[in-house]
């Protein structure tokens, strides 16, 4: 059978993907982007490990992915064949990220490749000084050490196997400045140096280790994404303009679509991409070329 839909390609003729037989964390996998790669990896044959915090934080200012939208993103999964395992945890938190890749473990006998998608975009929207400890911590403490976490709770399975890929998604904000979005612009920049750092201890187990860095992705109501229209909040926008006023700035005149990063992901996820490790993958329709 082969399955079409908006979040990426068809599967490969003869029910054939490119991820067959492999196992996939994917955090932040509830809505967005970790749901549209959740869908495209669905479609490439892998077995799927969903990990969302399912449910809300008293210091970011909008709703984080829900327990009802990890199981929506588990259920289209199932859907399209895909033998799947939602698992509600905070990539904060060392031993709930522990039992979260033991229960991988213990389902599907390995993680071959991890999408480190779980991150915030806010407490942001103010100058440096004005950030609070709290804020910072918040922000670093998701988005670049939840990273981190991850990563080191799925390695030594993968250097025991010697084989293994992680894509951590990190944005244009880890390769240029973004005016009020410090702690931001900080946890991102330091995910690329993570990955760079990675990649090279990691090399000799023939583990490999990207970045990839999207753009301003349009919040598509197919996998409930909101981000854009979080960072627009953040920085006055209004928000029934905010896309038309984040256009202004792609040279591509066009707003980054969710299976764009999917697609991306999964070609650093697979085997076409056998000697790419340290590299940082651009999607962002030539903004950071200025």
């Amino acid at each position: 059978m082969t399955y079409t839909g908006a979040a990426g390609a068809a599967a490969r003729p003869g029910g054939r993907g490119a991820l067959d037989g492999r196992t996939v964390l994917i955090t932040g996998a509830a809505r967005g982007l970790g749901r549209a790669c959740a869908l495209r990896f669905a479609r490439e044959g892998a077995s799927l490990v969903l990990l969302d915090i399912g449910g809300n934080d008293e210091g970011v200012p909008y709703p984080l992915g829900s327990a009802a939208q990890l199981a929506a993103t588990a259920g289209r999964c199932e859907e399209q064949g895909a033998a799947v395992l939602p698992v509600r945890a905070d990539v904060r938190d060392s031993t709930a990220v522990a039992d979260a890749v033991e229960q991988a473990l213990d389902r599907f006998g390995a993680v071959d490749v991890l999408v480190n998608n779980a991150g915030i975009a806010a407490p942001s929207g103010k100058a440096v000084h004005e950030i609070t400890d709290a804020e910072w911590e918040l922000m670093l403490d998701t988005d670049l050490s939840g990273a981190w976490r991850m990563m080191r709770a799925v390695l030594p399975g993968m250097v025991a196997r010697r084989h293994g890929s992680i894509v951590n998604i990190s944005s244009t904000a880890g390769l240029v400045g973004y005016r009020h979005f410090a702690g931001y612009v900080a946890a991102k920049h330091g995910l690329i140096g993570l990955t760079k750092a990675a990649a090279l201890d990691y090399a000799p187990h023939r583990i490999r280790v990207n970045a990839l860095c999207p753009g301003s992705v349009h919040d598509d109501p197919t996998v409930d994404g909101r981000m854009l229209s979080e960072i627009a909040r953040s920085l006055h926008v209004p928000v029934k303009d905010h896309e038309e006023i984040f256009l202004r700035s792609q040279p591509m005149n066009a707003l980054i679509d969710p299976a764009d990063v999917a697609g991306a992901a999964l070609w650093l996820a697979g085997d076409d991409s056998p000697q790419v490790t340290g590299s940082v993958l651009t999607v962002d329709g030539g903004f950071t070329a200025h």
